[in-house]
């Protein structure tokens, strides 16, 4: 939160809302930047957040509920009239945005605020808009940018910029298309202005240029974008005709939303969720992986009574016991999440299955060679028990690399079945690594006690 916004400022600013001071209210959100107006959301309440809206001119208001939370834009939608949301908000918004904001509303009001849009060809854009998946490139384009025809003189395509470039923020890119609106490529300003008045657009543009189709993820999309260092991307349909583009700042949204959809669930919470969500959704959202879990200590409980009998006869082995479960499970964790990461970035290349498993193997080889190479030394030395000293680093040594091929191979057999690899990283990884690990641990006790015994 912005230093501006203390307990302090948010409490002056209630007093301003309840003496209803509308000309101390402006000045107090004068010089907030939007994202900062919308952070104060959170500390007034429906009415006290609506009176303070409905003061500021219509742009910055528009700016102001596009940096809001979606739940919170949501509940503060629902206590607008519909009449006063097109008007004072989806008419000064790019047409992604809008969608975006006219998506979280129930069907019946989203069809109340659509028909109050009295640009026809705004209301028809955000339509259009709707009917794509939110997680395709589709879903995440605007309609607004400047195409010129390559037909076009300069003087006739500078003419059509100025008229286009009147719905814009930003001109990022000027797209050439043919009659049928098919996308040839880019027009850069620096050929535009250098060109003579008379030169055809078809003979100074770029055909050089990349572009995604509406039903491309936007996984993909984040993807591209970064591995070519694109700032804005332009949406084609299955025949090539430019629809719309995608700029960063909508696929920054992406990757920071799909990073903390990772976490969460390598973190073992199954749905989306907010700290501001009420405890009947946080729990729903954490209970089903922590059952997992709590079925996981049940099995491990089991392997650990069916080697009761060598643990009364050699107690020293329980010493051990979180030791081998620990390193079994980070150890997994590790494998894992090196590669969902990989996976997420798309950066494992070419190569097979096998090839990933033999890497990780060898990697777990060195790292078990010197973790039990420890582990042996410290027991050699301090307990003087040559059964349990060899025990417990051979047992050590196997459970690592059990744990680094299981880790590996998981996460990469759920991106084949085309689920989320991110659930490999959580509890599932770490309670099958348990159970495994202890099993290992107290089989080997059991051959090796005999063998020194």
């Amino acid at each position: 939160m912005s230093t501006k916004l203390t307990r302090e400022y948010i409490s002056e600013l209630r007093s301003i809302i309840e003496v209803r001071d509308d000309r101390a209210a402006l000045e107090k959100l004068e010089a907030l930047h939007p994202a900062d107006i919308a952070e104060i959301y959170e500390g007034l309440s429906i009415d006290e957040a609506k009176y303070l809206y409905l003061l500021l001119d219509p742009e910055k208001a528009s700016d102001v509920l596009v940096e809001l939370e979606e739940d919170d834009r949501e509940k503060f939608l629902e206590a607008l009239p519909s009449d006063v949301i097109a008007s004072q908000f989806i008419h000064h918004m790019d047409s992604d945005d809008a969608a975006d904001v006219i998506g979280d509303l129930t069907e019946e009001k989203k069809q109340e605020v659509l028909l109050h849009i009295d640009d026809v060809e705004q209301a028809g854009d955000i339509v259009d808009l709707l009917s794509y998946d939110e997680d395709t490139a589709g879903g995440l384009m605007a309609k607004e940018l400047i195409r010129v025809n390559e037909n076009w003189g300069v003087a006739t395509c500078i003419r059509e910029i100025r008229k286009q470039a009147k719905d814009l923020d930003e001109i990022y890119y000027i797209y050439v298309v043919s009659d049928e609106n098919v996308l040839l490529g880019i027009l850069s300003l620096k050929a535009l202005l250098l060109a003579s008045a008379s030169t055809r657009i078809k003979d100074i543009f770029d055909a050089e240029v990349r572009s995604v189709q509406a039903d491309t993820p936007s996984e993909e999309v984040a993807q591209i974008m970064e591995k070519y260092d694109l700032i804005v991307l332009p949406v084609i349909d299955s025949i090539g005709r430019l629809m719309g583009r995608i700029t960063i700042d909508d696929v920054v949204d992406v990757i920071r939303d799909e990073a903390e959809r990772d976490y969460q669930l390598a973190s073992g919470i199954t749905t989306d969720v907010e700290t501001t969500d009420s405890p009947a959704r946080l729990s729903r959202a954490r209970l089903p992986w922590l059952i997992i879990g709590l079925l996981g200590g049940i099995v491990v409980a089991a392997v650990i009574g069916r080697f009761e009998d060598d643990i009364k006869i050699n107690p020293e082995m329980a010493f051990f016991i979180p030791l081998i479960a620990a390193m079994a499970g980070n150890v997994g964790i590790q494998s894992s999440a090196i590669i969902v990461q990989g996976i997420a970035s798309n950066s494992l290349g070419l190569e097979s299955t096998f090839r990933k498993l033999a890497k990780e193997f060898l990697v777990a080889l060195l790292n078990g060679l010197i973790l039990s190479g420890l582990l042996f030394l410290y027991n050699f030395f301090i307990s003087k028990n040559l059964a349990l000293t060899f025990t417990v680093s051979s047992s050590l040594f196997m459970v690592i690399i059990f744990a680094a091929l299981f880790g590996t191979l998981i996460p990469l057999l759920l991106n084949r079945m085309k689920i989320d690899p991110a659930l490999a990283t959580g509890p599932f990884i770490t309670t099958m690594n348990d159970i495994m690990g202890l099993f290992i641990y107290f089989l080997v006790g059991r051959i090796l006690y005999s063998v020194f015994i």
